[in-house]
């Protein structure tokens, strides 16, 4: 414990150093929560301690008492994702109670969707933010950054921890992995790490990556309402938004309803309190129906939709959707229009020509808080939105086919080592899609570079061991707040990518991934335990 402390505390300076100015208030606010935690870890560690003779174990939970406290009080309480008080909703959440229920990985056989943080009574994911691994210290290929002192796990020592756990006969027939140091990009353990497997929803981390580099961190999406001045004709044009939302709260997201009110105003002032109301969905072209079919995980793919085409009140995970989105939100957007004293025909497909008059806009949150949301709920909606836009923005057709080349070209444009992937869509629910864990472990590492500050919401997107997202409910008595990772799930698939912090203070890069699983709930366990066993080590 006494060596992890000593690992991290440079670092740890290093992060107080650069936030200080910001951030001084944050520390009495933290203090008390630390407090409750480490009182609440102590039972735990009890136990632990007495159970022995796995000292494997204790090493870990020791290790994770120390450098998780000091990561999530000190390192993500300084360098975000932030909410509107500058601190992480989520671990704030935890350190104050540890006891609360929600998120587990995949609620179904065939769901890359998995069930998000949103489940009653858990923490709620912490929305867009400066880079966790700026404060860390941490880089990727090449750099010269040194996340902790120059101290690598060693290839041997990664094999004869890693190794037997990957034997888990709950892991199938196949199963690849593959360890990075992020901070020079090395790779310090591969098995079967070029081997191309179906890698379900960690795909997503992919799709990130390429719509991030293609577009930036601040792009947003803009659904308008423009009026044709020959026709009179009112037109809802779609700009692939797939956070707008019709609800009374919006949340942060753009508004139908604040649209059509804007809308109506202009209208007003022409004259006009009776229009022919049409939508344009043409910025996305083919077919709107994902391969896997209807399926609660996914809603049609259109450049207009209204929450997700929910039929319920959720925000993530699976249930039944609308079967054409567009039409649905532009019934919405009528009925908004109504009641700001506009009235509408019945609205059908259009598109907006070039004359068109721009009324009003409304546009997403920054494309970074959106990736941010991706990863954590394992949204699917989002990622296929994603990169369809990665597409348009890359001037390619805007359909599967295509975004799926588009997402490929732009891994190719940062040097990554594509050679076996294939992508069949942008979340992972097409069991054709092929990743490897080295281009997996590539992606965390680009996303860590700090010549690349435009990728890190790919890191802090990713779902915190015990706090958020699709991990919330995992690691609980683990590697809670020191593994982030992306989970995928399909049947007989499992998968797990992220980062860690092992022993030594070193910043790792790590993918896991399972094809020929029978048992869902064992291989996610098996993968869970590499994790851990991967941060409570030096291996050396």
């Amino acid at each position: 414990m006494v060596r992890v402390a000593d690992a991290v505390r440079p670092r740890l300076a290093r992060a107080a150093g650069i936030v200080r100015p910001r951030l001084a208030h944050l520390a009495a606010t933290a203090k008390p929560q630390v407090a409750r935690l480490a009182q609440a870890a102590r039972p735990q560690l009890a136990r632990m301690t007495k159970a022995g003779p796995n000292a494997r174990s204790w090493q870990y939970t020791a290790g994770a008492a120390t450098a998780g406290l000091a990561l999530t009080a000190v390192v993500v309480t300084a360098a975000g994702p932030w909410d509107s008080s500058g601190q992480r909703t989520a671990e704030r959440d935890r350190v104050a109670a540890l006891e609360r229920t929600g998120g587990t990985d995949h609620g179904r056989p065939d769901d890359s969707s998995g069930t998000s943080d949103t489940a009653a009574g858990a923490p709620r994911p912490a929305p867009s933010a400066a880079a966790v691994l700026t404060a860390l210290g941490g880089g990727g290929g090449g750099n010269t950054v040194k996340s902790a002192p120059d101290v690598l796990p060693s290839g041997t020592g990664l094999t004869g921890v890693l190794g037997p756990l990957l034997g888990d006969p709950a892991l199938g027939a196949q199963h690849t992995a593959a360890v990075v140091d992020v901070a020079s990009g090395k790779l310090l353990y591969g098995a079967g790490a070029g081997q191309a497997l179906t890698p379900a929803s960690t795909t997503k981390i992919a799709t990130a990556v390429a719509a991030l580099s293609a577009m930036g961190g601040e792009h947003r999406f803009t659904t308008r309402a423009v009026l044709e001045p020959d026709t009179k004709e009112l037109v809802l044009v779609g700009g692939g938004d797939p956070t707008l939302t019709a609800r009374a709260d919006a949340g942060g997201r753009a508004s139908l309803r604040t649209l059509a009110t804007s809308a109506a105003a202009a209208l007003k002032k022409r004259g006009l309190t009776r229009v022919t109301l049409s939508y344009d969905t043409t910025l996305y072209a083919g077919s709107q129906l994902h391969p896997i079919g209807v399926n609660p995980n996914l809603a049609p793919v259109t450049a207009l939709s209204a929450d997700e085409g929910r039929t319920d009140a959720s925000d993530s995970g699976p249930t039944a959707r609308v079967s054409d989105p567009a039409s649905d939100a532009t019934a919405a957007f009528a009925r908004f229009l109504t009641a700001a004293g506009v009235r509408t025909t019945a609205p059908g497909p259009s598109k907006a020509t070039t004359r068109a008059q721009s009324l009003a806009t409304v546009s997403s949150p920054p494309l970074s808080t959106l990736v941010e949301r991706m990863l954590t709920n394992s949204d699917n909606d989002i990622a296929e939105a994603l990169a369809r836009q990665t597409a348009v923005a890359t001037g390619v057709r805007a359909d599967f086919a295509g975004a799926g080349k588009a997402v490929m070209a732009q891994l190719k444009k940062l040097g990554l080592p594509v050679a076996g992937a294939r992508f069949k869509d942008g979340s992972g629910l097409d069991r054709q899609d092929r990743l490897t864990a080295n281009l997996l472990t590539a992606l965390l590492a680009k996303a860590g570079d700090p010549r690349r500050p435009d990728l890190r919401p790919v890191l802090t997107g990713l779902p915190v061991a015990g706090f958020t997202g699709t991990l919330t409910s995992r690691y609980t008595d683990g590697a809670a707040g020191v593994v982030r990772a992306k989970t995928g799930t399909l049947t007989g698939v499992n998968t797990l990518a992220g980062t860690v912090v092992d022993q030594d203070g070193r910043l790792l890069a790590f993918a896991l991934m399972a094809a020929g699983t029978s048992d869902p709930a064992a291989a996610q366990a098996a993968l869970d335990r590499t994790a851990t066993a991967l941060a409570g080590c030096g291996c050396r």
